[in-house]
């Protein structure tokens, strides 16, 4: 498995839902790639503290 495939559903709709809480609308983005949408997730949890 690659880091460039699309992500996933899951992982978009908790990026937008992190995104949001984190009043950072823009580290979402649909054309994301797995690994990006991981990365971005990862960073929006330690800001959020999850």
């Amino acid at each position: 498995m690659s880091g460039d495939e699309p992500m996933t559903g899951a992982q978009g709709s908790y990026l937008k839902t992190l995104s949001e809480q984190a009043h950072e609308p823009d580290a979402f983005a649909e054309d994301l790639s797995k690994a990006e949408a991981s990365k971005r997730i990862d960073a929006l949890k330690s800001k959020l503290k999850l």
